[in-house]
């Protein structure tokens, strides 16, 4: 299949079909085009052996971009040309590196003259299950490394004045840092020598010079620590925004996002690439700022003292600028592999470290040793791509530049003995020309941590440009006042491309208590989550008081809700603190009160400090259903008008439901209230029962009613009888 010269640089095997089915193909990216490779193709030869049976190949071109759309534990690379994507492979997540590494290598073939490719053979197109779905909507492609650093501009206009002052410093300094070398011509020419060869100088004169230096040695000090205060102040204080930015951007987006990256790699994203880019812009920035105004500023003294041989000094830039170009493109991706490796190695640890308790009680500490292990294996792998690379180059451009010092000696002793150049010139050329030569090296050096910010201000904007799913409107209508109605009509919903609720129709009155029953998977969980709108509809509208909760400030909306979810979830810190949370200015009193409602009063008092007790990491100081009365509590205290009991007391034992249910029959007179149970005893209050199966509406009435009527309510309530029995025996 390859055309003459045509070498394949990477390939990648994508295991799933557009209808979310195993499924083997390969996409191949060569030095000329991307090749589609597709089952039962004989690929041994390059001739079309198989009679009927096509392969899609599509020439190396700017117009084509690669972009990688990630999902819940799937993801598609997307080819796409200027009218539109053109392929998707899809895989799993098993698959998840090996499609960022395709995706790294084009990028960088991106950046070769197509011009030196030869044309390759087309393959016959022809149409698969691809060709029928619709493009994806919404998905921004990521911007590539090079494009990351400049976005951080707009992190740094607010601070352009402390910025402009910064570099003025770094100007003042480094022209105060080359006055040493030049008062060394006279010192030498007019001091030195004479003095040797037996004329007559005056002592002060060489004084002079020597306190010229001195004075621009302190000079020089003072301004390049000038310089480098104001610019570390403003840098720093770019990555504190970058780093609120960033977590600010993550609160709004909505829990599909969540549910489809791991926490690791987020906290990875917020801690760590951040602190690169902050001692990137407070340190490496600074001094590419300096060596670049040295090297200016060095080259046009070199050319005023002597033309030539400031033109035979400057020789072998070009050949370091076009290393320095070679290199930059291996280590931008190398860098983008080491940051991701990060990423999963952090997530071992968000992963293991919560869930010790787990690991322990089925004895996987081996398992979860060896997890971590292959986790750090990658991190060596992708650190060793960077050092064979950066091995070779630092010691390539420190040679360089040696010999570039040998040719000023060469060129200068020549100068000298045919009486074109004096020693004190010889000498303050020599001087500048291993200065700008260190400061070279040092810029070529700089490289690295300019390609490892790269990637992390990347990895960054791609969080930055995720759109939030459930956004707010450009133009909220306000909510003052909430009754508590709730209508849902026609709702659809979609978890990737299983549909969990389908045509939903259900109004729920001011006051009323609605329990949702069912089997696990039916949709009542994500009925809830629609209401609250962690999640936005796919079709139909979900309305308060008459009003589409999509046209409703997020914010606004969700302080009338109370939520209690099946999994209590607490935060480190104090149980008052703890209940406390939807309304942190709440009085003692005020948040007793919603403990004594919670019937968790009394446990609290018998806790070593009360109400000041530290509850622990996620409440481990506390059994589970002390938890879950916290967590009542907290839902209690911000007295909402609705109210969602999302399995609330599936973590308590008989004797504490019953009180929690006691207090719930008050706390729920006036409120619209949703709750979800599967023990059906505990709904037997609710004024409403909705049975979900397979995301519809099967039935809607009272506890009696469906025990009359509904065959699948009966079969559910028999079988938590059987099961009470049994566990009573």
């Amino acid at each position: 299949m390859l055309a003459p010269g045509e070498t394949v640089c990477a390939w990648f095997t994508a295991d799933l079909t557009a209808e979310m089915r195993y499924s083997i193909r390969v996409a191949a990216l060569t030095t000329q085009r991307i090749i589609g490779i597709e089952p039962g193709q004989n690929v041994d030869g390059g001739a079309a052996q198989n009679a009927g049976v096509t392969r899609r190949s599509w020439q190396l071109d700017p117009s084509l971009s690669l972009s990688i759309l990630e999902g819940i534990g799937t993801g598609t690379l997307q080819l796409e040309g200027p009218s539109g994507w053109l392929y998707r492979w899809r895989f799993t997540s098993a698959q998840k590196e090996d499609a960022h590494r395709f995706l790294e290598q084009h990028q960088q073939l991106q950046t070769v003259d197509q011009s030196e490719f030869k044309p390759a053979p087309q393959g016959e197109q022809f149409d698969d299950d691809d060709a029928l779905e619709e493009p994806v909507s919404g998905e921004d492609t990521t911007p590539g490394d090079r494009k990351s650093l400049y976005r951080l501009i707009r992190f740094a206009s607010p601070r352009y004045k402390v910025i402009l002052a910064g570099l003025f410093l770094a100007m003042a300094s480094t022209a105060a840092g080359l006055v040493p070398p030049y008062l060394t011509m006279p010192l030498l020419d007019k001091v030195l020598i004479p003095y040797q060869n037996g004329e007559s100088v005056h002592m002060s004169l060489a004084f002079w010079y020597l306190g010229g230096l001195a004075g621009a040695a302190v000079l020089a000090w003072l301004l390049g620590w000038a310089r480098t205060w104001v610019l570390a102040w403003a840098s720093e204080r770019i990555s504190a925004d970058l780093r609120n930015q960033t977590y600010v951007h993550l609160h709004r987006l909505s829990l599909e996002f969540f549910g489809r990256k791991r926490t690791g790699d987020l906290i990875s994203r917020v801690g760590t690439d951040t602190d690169r880019i902050c001692y990137f812009l407070s340190v490496h920035l600074i001094d590419f700022a300096s060596d670049l105004l040295m090297i200016v500023m060095t080259s046009i003294i070199l050319i005023s003292i002597d033309p030539w041989l400031a033109l035979v000094t400057l020789g072998p830039l070009p050949l370091i600028a076009w290393l320095v170009h070679q290199v930059r493109q291996n280590l931008r991706g190398a860098f983008a592999g080491s940051s991701r490796a990060w990423g999963a190695m952090t997530s071992v640890l968000a992963d293991t470290i919560p869930g010790i308790r787990v690991v322990k009680a089925f004895a996987q500490e081996h398992r979860e040793v060896e997890r971590f292990r292959v986790a750090n294996e990658h991190i060596l792998t992708a650190n060793d791509r960077v050092n064979r690379t950066w091995s070779f180059f630092g010691p390539m451009v420190t040679l360089l530049t040696d010999f570039g010092l040998l040719i000023v000696w060469a060129f200068g002793v020549w100068g000298i003995f045919s009486e074109r150049l004096t020693v004190g010139v010889l000498t303050a050329f020599v001087a500048y020309i291993t200065r700008f030569y260190g400061r070279l090296d040092s810029m070529s050096r700089m490289m690295a941590a300019v390609q490892r910010a790269a990637a992390s201000a990347h990895r960054l904007f791609e969080v930055l440009d995720e759109k939030p799913k459930a956004a707010d409107p450009v133009n909220p209508v306000p909510l003052e006042k909430v009754t508590g109605r709730i209508e849902l009509r026609g709702v659809k919903f979609r978890y990737g491309h299983r549909l969990v609720i389908n045509d939903v129709n259900l109004a729920i009155e001011p006051g009323e208590m609605i329990g949702l029953v069912g089997q696990s998977g039916g949709g009542k969980s994500t009925l809830v989550n629609l209401v609250c709108r962690f999640y936005d509809v796919d079709e139909g509208v979900v309305l308060v008081d008459g009003i589409d909760i999509r046209r409703l400030a997020v914010a606004d909306y969700r302080r009338h809700i109370g939520l209690v979810l099946q999994e209590p979830f607490l935060f480190y810190g104090t149980v008052a603190e703890n209940i406390a949370y939807g309304r942190p200015h709440a009085t003692r009193e005020e948040v007793i009160a919603a403990a004594r409602a919670a019937r968790a009063h009394e446990f609290i008092l018998r806790l070593p400090e009360g109400y000041d007790s530290l509850v622990g990491e996620r409440g481990q100081l506390l059994s589970g259903g002390e938890r879950q009365r916290i967590s009542i509590a907290r839902a209690l205290l911000i007295d909402p008008k609705i109210l969602i009991l999302d399995e609330a007391t599936s973590s308590v034992d008989t004797e504490t439901e019953r009180e929690i249910q006691l207090a719930l029959e008050n706390l729920t007179r006036g409120r619209t209230t949703i709750a979800i149970a599967h023990r059906l005893s505990t709904l037997r209050r609710a004024d409403r029962l909705v049975v979900l199966e397979n995301g519809k509406i099967a039935e809607i009435g009272s506890h009696d009613e469906l025990l009359a009527s509904s065959k699948l309510y009966l079969r559910l309530h028999q079988a938590q009888q059987d099961m009470a029995q049994t566990q009573a025996v």
